[in-house]
Protein backbone atom coordinates (compact mmCIF):
# COMPACT_ATOMS: atom_id res chain seq x y z
CA UNK A 1 0.00 0.00 0.00
CA UNK A 2 1.66 3.10 -1.28
CA UNK A 3 1.77 5.90 1.82
CA UNK A 4 0.59 9.26 0.30
CA UNK A 5 2.56 12.07 2.00
CA UNK A 6 0.65 15.82 2.02
CA UNK A 7 2.93 18.76 1.26
CA UNK A 8 4.10 20.57 3.96
CA UNK A 9 2.16 23.79 4.16
CA UNK A 10 5.05 27.01 4.63
CA UNK A 11 3.87 28.82 8.40
CA UNK A 12 2.46 32.28 7.63
CA UNK A 13 1.92 33.35 11.32
CA UNK A 14 5.34 33.62 12.65
CA UNK A 15 5.60 36.53 14.62
CA UNK A 16 8.07 38.95 13.74
CA UNK A 17 10.40 40.54 17.00
CA UNK A 18 10.64 43.86 17.22
CA UNK A 19 13.83 44.95 15.20
CA UNK A 20 14.45 48.72 17.14
CA UNK A 21 13.05 50.48 20.32
CA UNK A 22 13.17 54.05 20.44
CA UNK A 23 13.12 54.95 23.76
CA UNK A 24 12.90 59.07 24.81
CA UNK A 25 12.38 60.98 28.05
CA UNK A 26 10.46 63.58 28.58
CA UNK A 27 9.95 65.99 31.57
CA UNK A 28 7.96 69.17 30.92
CA UNK A 29 8.44 69.34 27.14
CA UNK A 30 4.36 70.03 26.33
CA UNK A 31 4.85 71.96 23.10
CA UNK A 32 7.39 69.66 21.46
CA UNK A 33 6.53 66.38 22.44
CA UNK A 34 4.01 66.32 19.54
CA UNK A 35 6.58 67.71 17.03
CA UNK A 36 9.19 65.12 18.20
CA UNK A 37 6.58 62.02 17.84
CA UNK A 38 6.03 63.85 14.24
CA UNK A 39 9.47 64.17 13.56
CA UNK A 40 10.07 60.52 14.61
CA UNK A 41 7.19 58.70 11.91
CA UNK A 42 8.39 60.36 9.42
CA UNK A 43 11.84 59.77 9.82
CA UNK A 44 10.83 56.13 10.52
CA UNK A 45 8.87 56.14 7.61
CA UNK A 46 11.08 54.01 5.20
CA UNK A 47 12.51 51.75 8.19
CA UNK A 48 11.38 48.35 6.50
CA UNK A 49 11.57 46.74 9.73
CA UNK A 50 9.21 46.41 13.04
CA UNK A 51 9.76 49.42 15.54
CA UNK A 52 8.05 50.53 18.61
CA UNK A 53 8.59 54.41 20.37
CA UNK A 54 8.45 54.82 24.08
CA UNK A 55 7.99 57.73 25.85
CA UNK A 56 9.11 58.15 29.48
CA UNK A 57 6.79 61.12 31.43
CA UNK A 58 9.34 62.20 33.73
CA UNK A 59 6.85 63.51 36.55
CA UNK A 60 6.27 66.45 33.96
CA UNK A 61 3.84 69.27 35.73
CA UNK A 62 2.53 70.64 32.82
CA UNK A 63 0.42 69.06 29.82
CA UNK A 64 3.87 66.84 28.38
CA UNK A 65 1.38 63.78 28.84
CA UNK A 66 -2.02 64.30 27.63
CA UNK A 67 -0.49 65.46 24.23
CA UNK A 68 1.70 62.62 24.48
CA UNK A 69 -1.57 60.97 24.84
CA UNK A 70 -3.31 62.15 21.85
CA UNK A 71 -0.37 60.33 19.52
CA UNK A 72 -1.81 57.40 20.30
CA UNK A 73 -4.57 57.60 17.80
CA UNK A 74 -1.93 57.00 14.74
CA UNK A 75 -3.03 53.43 13.68
CA UNK A 76 0.46 52.98 12.57
CA UNK A 77 2.28 53.99 15.37
CA UNK A 78 3.29 51.15 17.86
CA UNK A 79 3.41 53.31 20.94
CA UNK A 80 4.02 53.14 24.49
CA UNK A 81 3.61 55.96 26.89
CA UNK A 82 4.87 55.59 30.38
CA UNK A 83 4.34 57.93 33.21
CA UNK A 84 6.65 57.85 36.44
CA UNK A 85 5.23 58.68 39.53
CA UNK A 86 7.21 61.65 40.00
CA UNK A 87 10.40 63.38 38.49
CA UNK A 88 13.20 60.87 39.19
CA UNK A 89 15.80 62.09 36.50
CA UNK A 90 16.59 61.45 33.00
CA UNK A 91 18.76 58.43 33.97
CA UNK A 92 15.95 56.65 36.05
CA UNK A 93 13.41 57.72 33.03
CA UNK A 94 15.82 56.25 30.76
CA UNK A 95 16.52 52.82 32.53
CA UNK A 96 12.42 52.71 32.26
CA UNK A 97 12.21 52.87 28.98
CA UNK A 98 15.01 50.35 28.32
CA UNK A 99 13.33 47.55 30.84
CA UNK A 100 10.04 48.46 28.87
CA UNK A 101 11.79 47.61 25.13
CA UNK A 102 11.30 44.80 23.75
CA UNK A 103 13.52 45.70 20.56
CA UNK A 104 16.77 43.65 19.60
CA UNK A 105 18.56 47.35 18.91
CA UNK A 106 17.56 50.66 21.12
CA UNK A 107 17.75 54.06 19.97
CA UNK A 108 17.89 56.82 23.19
CA UNK A 109 17.31 60.77 22.44
CA UNK A 110 16.11 63.59 24.24
CA UNK A 111 12.66 64.71 24.04
CA UNK A 112 13.78 68.38 23.36
CA UNK A 113 13.90 68.56 19.19
CA UNK A 114 17.64 69.11 19.04
CA UNK A 115 18.72 65.55 18.30
CA UNK A 116 17.36 64.63 14.99
CA UNK A 117 15.23 61.31 14.57
CA UNK A 118 16.42 61.39 10.74
CA UNK A 119 19.54 59.82 11.17
CA UNK A 120 18.60 57.05 13.81
CA UNK A 121 17.97 54.70 10.77
CA UNK A 122 21.80 55.70 8.96
CA UNK A 123 22.96 54.97 12.86
CA UNK A 124 20.99 51.38 12.67
CA UNK A 125 22.65 50.63 9.78
CA UNK A 126 25.83 52.05 10.42
CA UNK A 127 25.86 49.85 14.37
CA UNK A 128 25.24 46.76 11.86
CA UNK A 129 27.87 47.50 9.51
CA UNK A 130 30.48 48.22 11.77
CA UNK A 131 29.73 45.21 13.94
CA UNK A 132 29.44 47.89 17.05
CA UNK A 133 27.30 47.17 20.40
CA UNK A 134 27.23 50.77 21.18
CA UNK A 135 27.00 53.49 18.38
CA UNK A 136 27.19 57.24 19.98
CA UNK A 137 26.22 60.75 18.03
CA UNK A 138 28.65 63.13 17.92
CA UNK A 139 26.98 66.70 17.70
CA UNK A 140 29.89 67.98 15.68
CA UNK A 141 28.01 71.13 14.61
CA UNK A 142 26.09 71.85 18.40
CA UNK A 143 23.90 74.77 18.05
CA UNK A 144 24.29 75.40 21.95
CA UNK A 145 25.96 78.41 23.80
CA UNK A 146 29.84 78.44 23.71
CA UNK A 147 30.26 79.17 27.36
CA UNK A 148 28.05 77.62 28.99
CA UNK A 149 27.59 74.88 27.30
CA UNK A 150 29.92 74.01 25.11
CA UNK A 151 33.21 74.86 26.84
CA UNK A 152 32.23 73.06 29.71
CA UNK A 153 31.86 70.24 27.34
CA UNK A 154 34.97 70.05 25.62
CA UNK A 155 36.52 70.09 28.83
CA UNK A 156 34.80 67.07 30.03
CA UNK A 157 34.49 64.88 27.14
CA UNK A 158 38.83 65.28 27.23
CA UNK A 159 38.64 64.50 31.18
CA UNK A 160 36.19 61.19 30.99
CA UNK A 161 38.67 60.00 27.89
CA UNK A 162 41.81 60.26 29.56
CA UNK A 163 40.18 58.80 33.05
CA UNK A 164 38.30 55.98 31.62
CA UNK A 165 40.14 55.06 28.45
CA UNK A 166 36.89 55.54 26.08
CA UNK A 167 37.44 58.15 24.23
CA UNK A 168 34.61 59.74 22.23
CA UNK A 169 34.03 63.21 21.37
CA UNK A 170 30.77 63.56 22.35
CA UNK A 171 29.69 62.33 25.75
CA UNK A 172 26.82 64.24 26.26
CA UNK A 173 24.63 63.28 23.51
CA UNK A 174 21.84 61.01 23.88
CA UNK A 175 21.31 60.38 20.30
CA UNK A 176 22.63 57.01 20.96
CA UNK A 177 22.07 52.82 18.96
CA UNK A 178 22.70 50.26 21.59
CA UNK A 179 21.88 46.75 21.09
CA UNK A 180 19.53 45.31 23.72
CA UNK A 181 21.38 42.49 24.87
CA UNK A 182 24.50 44.73 25.94
CA UNK A 183 22.63 47.83 27.78
CA UNK A 184 20.25 45.24 29.69
CA UNK A 185 23.59 44.30 31.29
CA UNK A 186 24.15 47.83 32.35
CA UNK A 187 22.00 49.26 35.75
CA UNK A 188 21.67 53.01 35.12
CA UNK A 189 21.08 54.82 38.38
CA UNK A 190 21.85 58.36 39.71
CA UNK A 191 22.93 61.10 37.02
CA UNK A 192 25.21 58.39 35.00
CA UNK A 193 23.50 58.82 31.89
CA UNK A 194 26.44 61.17 30.66
CA UNK A 195 28.78 58.42 31.05
CA UNK A 196 26.80 55.47 29.49
CA UNK A 197 29.64 55.04 26.62
CA UNK A 198 32.06 54.14 29.94
CA UNK A 199 29.50 51.53 31.85
CA UNK A 200 29.14 49.76 28.53
CA UNK A 201 32.93 49.45 28.36
CA UNK A 202 32.81 47.57 31.56
CA UNK A 203 30.52 44.86 29.60
CA UNK A 204 32.38 44.60 26.51
CA UNK A 205 35.87 45.89 24.70
CA UNK A 206 36.12 49.48 24.25
CA UNK A 207 36.57 48.68 20.24
CA UNK A 208 32.96 48.05 20.01
CA UNK A 209 32.37 51.51 20.97
CA UNK A 210 32.14 54.02 18.10
CA UNK A 211 30.83 57.22 17.33
CA UNK A 212 29.50 59.09 14.03
CA UNK A 213 28.34 62.83 13.72
CA UNK A 214 24.88 63.36 14.03
CA UNK A 215 22.52 66.50 13.06
CA UNK A 216 22.12 69.05 16.17
CA UNK A 217 19.06 72.06 16.25
CA UNK A 218 19.24 74.57 18.34
CA UNK A 219 16.33 74.34 20.98
CA UNK A 220 12.61 75.79 20.31
CA UNK A 221 10.57 75.34 22.74
CA UNK A 222 10.63 75.67 26.74
CA UNK A 223 14.24 75.76 28.69
CA UNK A 224 17.72 73.49 29.35
CA UNK A 225 17.42 71.38 32.54
CA UNK A 226 20.90 71.79 32.81
CA UNK A 227 23.34 74.71 33.88
CA UNK A 228 26.73 75.49 34.47
CA UNK A 229 26.44 74.21 38.01
CA UNK A 230 26.34 70.95 36.39
CA UNK A 231 30.44 70.73 35.83
CA UNK A 232 30.49 70.20 39.57
CA UNK A 233 28.27 67.27 39.70
CA UNK A 234 30.24 65.80 36.47
CA UNK A 235 33.44 65.59 38.17
CA UNK A 236 31.85 63.77 41.28
CA UNK A 237 29.82 61.22 39.21
CA UNK A 238 33.32 60.66 37.15
CA UNK A 239 35.20 59.57 40.38
CA UNK A 240 31.74 57.41 41.08
CA UNK A 241 32.67 56.17 37.62
CA UNK A 242 35.94 55.14 37.92
CA UNK A 243 35.77 53.99 41.07
CA UNK A 244 33.30 51.39 39.56
CA UNK A 245 34.63 50.67 36.94
CA UNK A 246 37.68 49.58 38.36
CA UNK A 247 36.92 48.28 42.15
CA UNK A 248 33.13 47.15 41.62
CA UNK A 249 32.78 43.75 42.26
CA UNK A 250 36.35 43.88 44.88
CA UNK A 251 35.93 47.06 46.99
CA UNK A 252 38.08 45.97 49.62
CA UNK A 253 40.81 46.27 47.54
CA UNK A 254 40.63 49.72 47.29
CA UNK A 255 39.75 50.30 50.73
CA UNK A 256 41.99 47.93 52.04
CA UNK A 257 45.28 49.56 50.21
CA UNK A 258 44.97 52.72 51.23
CA UNK A 259 44.09 51.11 54.72
CA UNK A 260 47.66 49.42 54.57
CA UNK A 261 49.44 52.18 53.10
CA UNK A 262 48.22 54.22 56.26
CA UNK A 263 49.18 51.42 58.59
CA UNK A 264 52.78 50.89 57.12
CA UNK A 265 53.58 54.66 57.16
CA UNK A 266 51.84 54.29 61.09
CA UNK A 267 54.37 51.26 61.87
CA UNK A 268 57.28 53.54 61.18
CA UNK A 269 56.74 56.32 62.71
CA UNK A 270 55.71 54.31 65.87
CA UNK A 271 58.84 52.32 65.35
CA UNK A 272 61.10 55.44 64.98
CA UNK A 273 59.42 56.82 68.39
CA UNK A 274 59.76 53.63 70.37
CA UNK A 275 63.15 53.49 69.89
CA UNK A 276 64.19 57.41 70.55
CA UNK A 277 61.89 56.63 74.06
CA UNK A 278 63.17 53.43 75.02
CA UNK A 279 66.99 53.48 73.54
CA UNK A 280 67.69 56.83 73.92
CA UNK A 281 65.67 57.76 76.48
CA UNK A 282 63.82 61.38 75.08
CA UNK A 283 60.77 62.44 76.20
CA UNK A 284 57.79 61.85 73.07
CA UNK A 285 54.38 62.37 75.15
CA UNK A 286 54.21 65.64 73.14
CA UNK A 287 55.77 65.39 70.18
CA UNK A 288 52.84 66.00 66.80
CA UNK A 289 54.94 62.85 65.59
CA UNK A 290 53.20 60.76 68.11
CA UNK A 291 49.54 62.04 67.39
CA UNK A 292 50.40 61.72 63.79
CA UNK A 293 51.15 58.03 64.18
CA UNK A 294 48.47 57.03 66.01
CA UNK A 295 45.57 58.40 64.00
CA UNK A 296 47.29 56.49 60.92
CA UNK A 297 47.14 54.07 62.80
CA UNK A 298 43.39 54.37 63.54
CA UNK A 299 42.53 55.32 60.18
CA UNK A 300 44.24 51.93 59.16
CA UNK A 301 41.98 49.65 60.95
CA UNK A 302 39.07 52.18 60.17
CA UNK A 303 40.03 51.91 56.36
CA UNK A 304 40.34 47.84 56.44
CA UNK A 305 37.44 47.68 58.52
CA UNK A 306 35.41 49.52 55.58
CA UNK A 307 36.72 47.37 52.53
CA UNK A 308 35.53 43.90 54.68
CA UNK A 309 32.37 45.53 54.76
CA UNK A 310 32.16 46.89 51.33
CA UNK A 311 33.09 43.42 49.93
CA UNK A 312 29.83 42.09 52.12
CA UNK A 313 27.33 44.67 50.25
CA UNK A 314 29.28 43.89 47.43
CA UNK A 315 28.39 40.47 46.99
CA UNK A 316 24.86 41.11 49.02
CA UNK A 317 24.19 43.60 45.79
CA UNK A 318 25.46 41.06 43.70
CA UNK A 319 22.99 38.08 44.68
CA UNK A 320 20.16 40.43 44.51
CA UNK A 321 20.09 43.25 42.19
CA UNK A 322 16.25 43.35 41.27
CA UNK A 323 15.99 46.81 42.57
CA UNK A 324 15.27 49.84 40.35
CA UNK A 325 15.72 53.56 40.47
CA UNK A 326 11.79 54.77 39.53
CA UNK A 327 8.50 53.81 40.11
CA UNK A 328 5.71 53.51 37.21
CA UNK A 329 2.01 54.90 38.21
CA UNK A 330 0.57 53.56 35.21
CA UNK A 331 1.19 52.72 30.68
CA UNK A 332 -0.53 53.76 28.38
CA UNK A 333 -0.78 52.09 24.77
CA UNK A 334 -2.85 52.25 22.10
CA UNK A 335 -5.81 49.38 22.30
CA UNK A 336 -4.67 46.63 20.00
CA UNK A 337 -7.84 45.10 17.47
CA UNK A 338 -8.26 41.24 18.36
CA UNK A 339 -6.63 38.92 15.99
Amino acid sequence: MNRIEEPVKPTTEVLEGVELSIVVPVFNEEESVGPLVTRIRTAMAGFLKSWELILVDDGSTDRTLPNARKELSHPDLQLKIIELQKNFGQTAAMQAGIDAASGRLIATLDGDLQNDPADIPNMVAAIEERGLDLLVGWRKNRRDALILRKIPSWCANFLIGKITGVRLHDYGCSLKIYRGSIIRQVKLMGEMHRFIPAWVAGVVPSSRIGEMPVTHHARHFGTSKYGISRTFRVILDLLAVLFFMRYKARPGHFFGSIGLAAGCLSALILFYLAIDKFIFGNDIGTRPMLIVGVMLFLSSIQLITTGILSEMMARAYFRDDETTSYIVRQTFEREQPDA
